[in-house]
């Protein structure tokens, strides 16, 4: 390939990371005039295509450029990409797979011509000599234009991995990714993503944390903003900051109302910054005595400032590395005292967060951290079930299904991610030791055919009788459909939270299994201020015990139904008075404590003599 032609790429490609598909599509042109039937010139004009929403037109010409050149890598990739577009859940997998082994191919064979390279001719006459400077040049792009390749490909099958039920793929491919960008931000970014991921699968309380400690040295260059002047007096009213890409439509919300709303005005005043959009959610929560500030679009900085510059004493993340996470700002430390939770279960690994809101279930002094934040442990729990900002809850089926059907239905509406395979033995053991028991799947991968097919090809792997399972595609509706579950059953190691409390409100026990770690407590968690825990396990067969003894126990079963909603509502899980004073107690402790420990820091006298 000549170097004209590998200048034009490289130019299509720097166009593409910085999103400008129509400067693709002329650099395309340009490429045309040097060479009329150019496989890549066609697949830029595919990639363009897709970006600009022309799904068909990139599918065409994408073909036409592989029918150039049946390995252009770029072709195939834009293949893919439309795969995604068509929710083909199957073929994006694959094409991704088979495009990610052929680009590190590539790599290797670019890499090996280079040493090669090396050893023939020394480093000084490579310099001087211009064929041999020209000869690098060309290598730098190939080496360019396939790691950009690579690195979309990577990103893009992570989505579908995630969503095929292989979280642990997903996030080794997010990982690679973030070694393939020159940019900081974008990195960081991927990494954090990466982190999100692997809290899906079992994994050592070490391990979680030096990978998660790994995200601060992203930030290892930002310098925290200076809280010298603080009025540091431990009694007076204390400014809570709430920050969140997630206040609208969204599971967090359905914790939200008694920060909002139930506070202590008298001795808080709070703030909420939001990196997200809105929707009607929003809309019903900026109705409440707060203030508001939108910092959607402003990059870490500017958001950081805006925060230091309202003063806030307390700084509650609420996201962790979820999506669009709000951690890059929280790297600058724009307040003196800095918390994560309600939104996210594992550490954050970034050193300007100072606490973690957990609990006694969740985190109990006995069990090895893996957080390197200190831990604030509420009691009895973290969360404070308080559903209605997004729908008005449906009543639940007071007549349990066991009683009309003559056999038990279990479910479970966990996102498919969460189902591990040490689960899925579970639960086909559940099946086979009680006769004539259904299980309802309902998720967002029962959408898909294709991912229906995928659900089922894993269950026969793991010899299911499908005929007594159901896979149904997620809906709006699906509230009501809890009124056709006897008894859910929660996943492991990352356990329900929203799902769970959802189950209960709407009459449902929730069987879970309470593991070693945070995320694998939760729902132990939730039960255990709902006042359930004989709904919780201690290992998988008694999780399979406890399951088939609801199935012999149908007036039990019939019992949590008629009265499961109200036992809830009067629980400590959904008591909103009770939890926002506890949780108010630790803000002003914590901000105590930085008050004692600054004013310790400013006092140094200077003795003369």
């Amino acid at each position: 390939m000549n170097d004209k032609m590998l200048d034009w790429m490289t130019l299509a490609e720097k166009f593409s990371s910085s999103g400008d598909p129509r400067s693709m599509r002329a650099v395309a042109r340009e490429i045309f005039e040097v060479d009329k039937n150019s496989a890549e010139g066609l697949a830029i004009m595919a990639e363009s295509a897709l970006y600009l929403g022309n799904v068909d037109e990139a599918e065409n010409l994408a073909q036409y450029s592989m029918s150039v050149d049946v390995n252009n890598l770029r072709g195939r990739l834009v293949l893919g990409g439309v795969a995604v577009k068509k929710f083909k859940l199957k073929a994006q997998i694959k094409i991704f797979e088979a495009v990610i082994e052929d680009a590190h191919a590539q790599l290797k064979k670019l890499t090996d011509k280079f040493n090669e390279y090396s050893r023939k001719f020394s480093a000084e006459r490579r310099q001087k000599n211009s064929e041999d400077v020209d000869f690098q040049k060309r290598l730098d792009k190939e080496f360019f234009l396939t790691n950009a390749i690579l690195f979309k490909a990577l990103c893009w099958i992570s989505n579908g991995l995630y969503l095929a039920g292989e979280p642990r793929r997903a996030a080794d491919s997010l990982l690679e990714a973030s070694t393939l960008t020159d940019q900081p931000d974008r990195a960081a970014e991927l990494y954090s993503k990466h982190l999100f991921l692997r809290n899906y699968r079992e994994m050592s309380v070490k391990k979680s944390k030096e990978i998660a400690q790994k995200f601060d040295t992203f930030f290892a260059k930002v310098p925290p903003f200076p809280h010298d002047k603080k009025n540091l007096d431990p009694d007076r009213k204390i400014h809570i900051g709430y920050i969140s890409p997630d206040f609208r439509e969204h599971a967090v919300a359905n914790f939200l109302p008694p920060l909002f709303e139930d506070y202590d005005a008298q001795n808080f005043s709070v703030t909420c910054y939001s990196t997200g959009r809105k929707d009607f959610v929003t809309e019903k929560i900026k109705r409440n005595k707060i203030g508001w500030r939108e910092l959607i679009g402003k990059d870490a900085l500017t958001a950081a400032k805006i925060i230091d510059e309202d003063g806030v004493d307390i700084l509650v993340d609420l996201s962790g590395h979820s999506q669009d996470s709000c951690l890059p700002i929280l790297a600058h430390k724009p307040a003196p005292v800095q918390i994560c939770g309600i939104g996210y279960t594992a550490t954050t690994g970034l050193g300007t967060v100072d606490y973690f809101l957990s609990d006694k279930v969740c985190s109990p002094e006995t069990l090895p951290s893996a957080f390197i934040e200190k831990i604030l442990r509420l009691d009895p729990c973290s969360l404070c079930y308080s559903p209605g900002l997004i729908r008005e809850m449906p009543a639940p089926e007071l007549r349990a299904p066991i009683l009309k059907n003559d056999f038990i239905t279990y479910g479970s509406f966990n996102n498919f991610a969460k189902v591990s395979e040490e689960i899925l033995y579970v639960w086909r053991a559940i099946l086979d030791r009680v006769p004539k028991s259904r299980l309802i799947l309902k998720n967002k991968i029962c959408s898909l055919e294709d991912g229906r097919e995928l659900v089922k090809e894993k269950l026969t792997k793991m010899s299911f009788p499908l005929d007594r399972v159901e896979l149904r595609p997620y809906s709006s509706d699906y509230l009501e459909q809890y009124r056709e579950i006897d008894v859910a059953l929660d996943t492991f190691p990352y356990t329900g939270g929203t799902t769970t409390c959802e189950a209960l409100y709407m009459g449902v026990p929730v069987i879970t299994l309470r593991g070693k770690t945070h995320g694998s407590r939760f729902s132990a968690s939730i039960l255990t201020a709902a006042d359930m825990s004989e709904l919780i396990a201690h290992s998988p067969m008694d999780y399979i015990k406890k399951a088939a003894q609801l199935a012999r126990r149908k007036e039990l079963v019939a019992a949590y139904h008629v009265g499961l909603r109200e036992h809830v509502q009067k629980s400590a899980l959904m008591d909103a008075e009770n939890y926002i004073r506890n949780l108010e107690k630790l803000y002003r402790k914590v901000w105590q404590d930085y008050c004692r420990s600054a004013n310790q820091r400013n006092f140094n006298p200077t003795f003369n003599f």
